[in-house]
């Protein structure tokens, strides 16, 4: 690869400072003079740089005043479109979800696809300490068998920051469990049986259609529109031909669209729900990294008839190795705990211990704002640099939180063939085909954008764009539209 000239360099760092907030729109950048001076570079070298910030739409020249950032460039590239409903069945992906999974995780590989935020983000300084002081001075009770429902100072915190989410509990209805996946395979278990149909979003979480196999469960995927969430309209018709179980959405922030139903479409929702005696699984995972916290309540909220059992963890905000999630089972809570005492018996004791005394006294608050404001910033420059760097006719998602990207590549672009490709680059990426049990979405691919923007995330974006774009002109892997 041929090395950037100076000029962009200078221009690469310049735009980089753009694009994280440090120039905000409207403002005036540093003067050919004083820029020249701070990076030791002739005037010349810096006129270029603006020059080709003004090509990007960066900056805008003012006559006898300099150089403004222009507003950010607007996004042109459409949403992608709502998926179809087809048949129930059984789950016929595992073994390709997992062998995407197996060759994601190999060492040294840029994670664009895994739906896991950078470590950079997390506050692993604070939760080391409490960590260490909870086995050093509560050690006899920290090695010791914890049991279902779970740590009591870890379920008050919990029932209290519920309340953020529209959500009034008691701490004895907490159960705390291994993470959010745990949740979701107890609530299947207490809530279905084997030959059981369960209806999911389109696409859906892959985790989910894993655990659908592993049941025995029949599952019928949803339409789901990446703004406003699953199609309520299109549950009924199928609620109306098939005897649906139980329904597993998330209401903010899904996985992998990054959709969030608005308050009267939740509430057409369970009122759906109610008539046909669906039981609801709500996985509600990222539901803290909404952009806006207030505006948006969990489905939970509006549960009058104790339908929802719901479910979420801290993967997401405070570290996926935690393992800490917890439910809301309502009347299952019984049943629920019982299937944990004779498994699992409760999440691992000391870091129970730990998130309670981080939540108590760790600054949860101040880490949730934190890291939306960097999620934010990431999702922009991502959602541009898709625009920019990857074919004509792409289409992306415009989730309102999160850190999670689902793109639309044109045509019939085989993104499994483009996985292959871009592991030989140093690439993950999470191809569509493993969020469904169709053939929708095999031109799609999700895109991780909890990593922080570098030269090396952009050269990263960069490569998986030109890949995507000889796909597209290859023509071999599908007809270019």
């Amino acid at each position: 690869m041929i090395p950037p000239l100076l000029y962009q360099r200078v221009a690469q760092q310049l735009a980089d400072d753009i694009r994280r907030g440090v120039y905000r729109p409207g403002e005036k950048v540093p003067s050919v003079r004083k820029l020249s001076a701070q990076l030791n570079v002739s005037h010349a070298t810096v006129l270029q740089a603006y020059a080709s910030l003004e090509d990007q739409g960066l900056i805008r020249a003012r006559p006898q005043s300099g150089y403004y950032v222009h507003q950010t460039p607007a996004l042109t590239a459409s949403t992608p479109d709502i998926a179809r409903v087809e048949r129930p069945g059984l789950v016929t992906r595992s073994s390709i979800i997992e062998q995407v999974l197996d060759e994601s995780r190999k060492e040294g590989v840029f994670p664009l696809g895994a739906a896991v935020p950078h470590p950079s983000y997390l506050p692993v300084r604070a939760l080391h300490q409490q960590l260490a002081r909870v086995t050093r001075f509560q050690s006899q009770r920290a090695f010791s068998y914890m049991f279902s429902p779970g740590y009591e100072p870890l379920r008050r915190q919990i029932a209290i920051r519920m309340r953020d989410a529209g959500v009034v509990v008691d701490p004895s209805e907490v159960v705390i469990t291994h993470g959010a996946v745990d949740a979701l395979q107890m609530a299947l278990r207490v809530l279905t049986r084997p030959g059981d149909l369960i209806a999911a979003e389109s696409p859906t979480y892959y985790g989910l259609l894993q655990l659908a196999d592993l049941l025995g469960l029949k599952v019928i995927e949803i339409p789901s529109d990446s703004a406003l969430g699953i199609s309520v309209e299109a549950l009924q018709l199928a609620a109306n031909q098939w005897s649906i179980k139980a329904l597993v959405l998330s209401a903010r922030l899904s996985n992998p669209l990054g959709s969030t139903m608005p308050e009267e479409r939740q509430k057409h929702l369970l009122r759906l729900v109610a008539d046909f005696n669906i039981q609801v699984i709500e996985d509600d995972v990222a539901g803290e990294l909404v952009f806006d916290p207030g505006r948006y309540k969990a489905l939970k909220a509006y549960d009058k008839a104790g339908l929802v059992v719901y479910c979420s963890s801290f993967s997401k905000t405070l570290a996926p190795g935690l393992r800490i999630g917890w439910m809301l089972a309502g009347r299952h809570q019984a049943e629920v705990q019982r299937l944990q005492t004779f498994s699992t018996h409760s999440a691992c004791s000391v870091t129970q211990m730990a998130v309670a005394g981080y939540l108590e006294h760790g600054g949860y608050d101040r880490q949730l704002r934190y890291v939306r404001q960097e999620f934010r910033k990431n999702l922009s420059v991502y959602q541009l640099a898709v625009q920019q760097h990857f074919p004509a006719g792409t289409q992306m998602t415009r989730p309102v939180g999160g850190f999670v990207l689902w793109v639309s590549l044109p045509g019939r672009v085989d993104t499994q063939e483009l996985h292959v490709r871009a592991l030989e680059h140093g690439l993950s990426i999470a191809p569509g085909l493993i969020f469904s049990n169709t053939e929708q979405f095999n031109h799609c691919i999700r895109l991780n954008c909890g990593i922080a923007w570098n030269h090396e995330t952009e050269q990263a974006l960069m490569t998986l764009g030109w890949l995507a774009t000889q796909l597209c002109q290859e023509g071999g892997h599908g007809t270019v539209y």
